[in-house]
């Protein structure tokens, strides 16, 4: 099986021709509208899953090659104890984070697909929203033959000592749960030290950083291969680059 995990930058319904070439059994895809406001888009997208704050820019599932796929209503809350503050914000429900999309696969599959959002107005914003819905969803990513795949906007680079939901602490608690970068493992490279980009700022290749991933639960890992698309091929389309996941078994 074939996931492919890639923020289009817009403006999907124009970028289908490149995408089928992928021949993906499931497309991620980060940035792209609604498909119900475009015939042709909602023929192409078949039985799909979409979620977002705006109909231009959201989170979208499309299976394809006869696979299936089933939301996940996963919701709750966490509030952090201990603390003698009664803000609001050291509570926070599940449809306060942006922009995070569980579902399953053919009923064998549990993946989490990511965007994640922000505004310099939040403190928790980009990575931050992901820790923040670990905290309520830890144990639901937990189970065997589970991905957590999509645009993360963040590295290992960009960690600040008293951010304690920083990009390194995120991986290290997605460990904990059993849920590894499929990338890290298998190219054996540390995190903050990606040898092969995945978005390049304002399309310039002298400009590249890796902020898109794919984790997969142990059980499945060593069945993971990972391949990343080209920039001369991509560039035209988007700032990133698609990140692809085969699934042997």
């Amino acid at each position: 099986m074939n996931l492919i995990t890639w923020n289009c930058n817009g403006a999907l319904r124009n970028k289908f021709a490149s995408l089928d070439a992928l021949n993906a059994d499931i497309f991620i895809i980060q940035e792209c509208e609604d498909p119900q406001y475009h015939a042709q888009y909602r023929e192409w997208a078949g039985d799909y899953l979409w979620a977002g704050k705006s109909k231009n820019k959201g989170i979208g599932i499309f299976p394809k090659n006869g696979n299936r796929v089933t939301s996940l209503l996963w919701d709750g809350s966490f509030s952090i104890a201990g603390l003698s503050s009664v803000h609001a914000s050291t509570h926070w429900t599940t449809s306060d984070l942006q922009l995070m999309l569980p579902f399953r696969i053919n009923d064998a599959l549990t993946v989490l697909a990511v965007w994640t959002k922000g505004s310099s107005k939040e403190s928790f914003r980009y990575i931050g929203q992901l820790w923040k819905y670990l905290q309520i969803h830890r144990e639901d990513l937990s189970g065997p033959k589970t991905l957590l795949m999509g645009d993360l906007n963040s590295n290992a680079i960009w960690d600040k000592p008293d951010r304690w939901w920083s990009h390194s602490g995120v991986v290290a608690e997605l460990a904990q749960i059993g849920l590894q970068s499929v990338y890290h493992h298998t190219k054996q490279e540390p995190q903050g030290k990606e040898s092969v980009p995945t978005f390049f700022l304002h399309r310039d290749t002298d400009k590249p950083y890796h902020i898109d991933y794919a984790f997969a639960s142990s059980d499945i890992l060593p069945e993971c291969t990972l391949s990343i698309g080209d920039a001369s091929e991509w560039l035209s389309l988007s700032d990133h680059v698609p990140l692809v996941v085969t699934i042997k078994s």
